[in-house]
């Protein structure tokens, strides 16, 4: 077996059990607010530095694992077949963040999330009659190719995470097989050190794990297909469909891929944050609505309440395809002009059957089903209040893509949030529930794992 990992080490970490840091994303941005429009600000600098301890490894090609890593350097994790690892200033013409909207479905046939954008905004008497299409991540590059690519305007990125606790793997798709992960208390989404401060652009951020699928972290980097293929593609080619067993390499159970395909986890930083500007901008924009025409003024009443700067508010994201008939205004909702048409809460869009008739979804978190957002508010509740973030399998392989991207239907999306110019993006994950201070511990340095280890195994 070429992984020589002693799972006695984890012995060594207290309590930070398994980690993975991403320890400073600075992104001087260009943006497009979801109104009108700003002029743009070149890109022109990316920090990234992901990290992790013991019993929790990262890698960006499914063969060369590390505690952390940098998923721009393309040097040391160079493409492979299929690998997206999508950054801003890619491409020639590359927009920069164009502000997104998604309530995190996956397309179970392109392995992508579903996002939306704008395609039309026209002012009207009490908001903005709102009209979005979705990005075409879903397209074949070629036809029949079975590839497929992300769009522009975003942030999007491939991690796999080897989860080395147990022995047992089960190929059951079930989260109820799996290890409970938390976001870790210092998690946080600030302006980066080049940035503006005081625009608001950090608050309207998004950061989506989606969970592809998963293979045995018992699977044998060094066997071969008869044409000397390692099996590190099978790691990289996981789907969200899986394809079962890999009968053309050596073994049997630890070559089992299962498709997870669940919807992403989204984590929606600085909830109770909002800047007087982006106020400011909702209070002159934001009539109370009672008609169904969204153009009509004879539609609206009043001015809609104060936005409370220290407050969350709901996200109404975007579910499918928004056309004129629609009829929808970007401030609709319950929290802001009152009208609930066309809106409904994450619970019910869940748990329908049928969800092309929804427009609008209320992102705020439902603890009795665990579905919505998960906030900054939540992420520093103490102790068993404290809910989980994801979960993972144990003795697992999980291909993570990871999204990054500005909520347009965030209230703090607004025209001039676009000058703040770069965001700085901290966040990492641990299997411990408790903080030090939840225990009013009071004794040695849990920090006591060496970033700069590398396993054994990781060649």
């Amino acid at each position: 077996m070429a992984r020589k990992y002693n799972k006695k080490q984890s012995k060594k970490i207290r309590n930070l059990v398994a980690i993975c840091s991403l320890c400073a994303i600075m992104l001087s941005v260009s943006t497009y607010a979801w109104f009108i429009g700003m002029k743009t600000v070149n890109v022109n600098k990316f920090e990234i530095e992901i990290a992790t301890t013991e019993g929790l490894m990262l890698s960006l090609d499914g063969k060369s694992w590390r505690y952390e890593l940098d998923p721009t350097d393309r040097d040391t994790y160079p493409e492979y077949a299929g690998n997206t690892n999508q950054w801003l200033g890619d491409k020639p013409g590359d927009p920069g963040l164009i502000p997104m909207s998604s309530v995190g479905d996956m397309d179970s046939t392109s392995s992508t999330m579903k996002l939306f954008q704008k395609g039309s905004l026209t002012a009207t008497p009490g908001g903005y009659r709102l009209m979005a299409s979705r990005v075409k991540n879903y397209e074949e590059t070629t036809p029949d190719s079975g590839r497929y690519e992300e769009g522009d305007g975003y942030i999007a990125f491939d991690l796999f995470i080897m989860n080395l606790s147990g022995d047992e793997y089960y190929q059951e798709n079930n989260p109820l097989n799996e290890e409970a992960i938390y976001l870790t208390t210092n998690s946080a989404v600030e302006t980066g050190t080049g940035g503006v401060e005081n625009t608001g652009i950090e608050n309207s951020v998004r950061v989506g794990f989606a969970q592809i699928g998963r293979v045995s972290a018992e699977l044998d980097l060094n066997d071969t297909t008869p044409d000397n293929t390692v099996s590190a593609p099978i790691i990289t080619g996981i789907t969200c469909a899986g394809d079962g067993d890999h009968e053309d390499y050596v073994g049997e159970e630890e070559q089992y891929v299962t498709g997870i395909c669940r919807n992403a986890t989204i984590w929606e930083p600085n909830d109770t944050k909002h800047v007087q500007n982006a106020a400011n901008w909702y209070q002159k924009s934001c009539l109370k609505r009672k008609g169904a025409t969204v153009t009509d003024s004879a539609s609206y009443t009043t001015a809609c309440d104060n936005l409370v700067l220290t407050q969350a508010y709901p996200t109404y994201a975007i579910s499918n395809e928004l056309n004129y008939d629609d009829e929808v205004n970007v401030y609709d909702g319950t929290a802001f002009n009152n009208y609930t048409a066309n809106t409904v809460a994450y619970s019910t869009y869940n748990a329908a059957g049928t969800k092309t008739d929804y427009k609008l979804v209320d992102m705020t978190y439902n603890a009795a089903d665990k579905t919505g957002y998960f906030t900054d508010t939540m992420k520093g509740l103490l102790g068993t209040n404290r809910p989980q973030f994801m979960s993972l399998a144990p003795n697992s392989i999980t291909k993570v893509r990871v999204y990054v991207w500005l909520e347009g239907q965030d209230v703090d999306n607004y025209d001039f949030a676009s000058l703040g110019q770069q965001i700085s993006i901290n966040f990492g994950f641990t299997k411990e529930r408790y903080t030090e201070g939840d225990v009013d511990y009071d004794g040695p340095s849990t920090d006591i794992t060496d970033p700069d280890e590398v396993p054994t195994f990781a060649q």
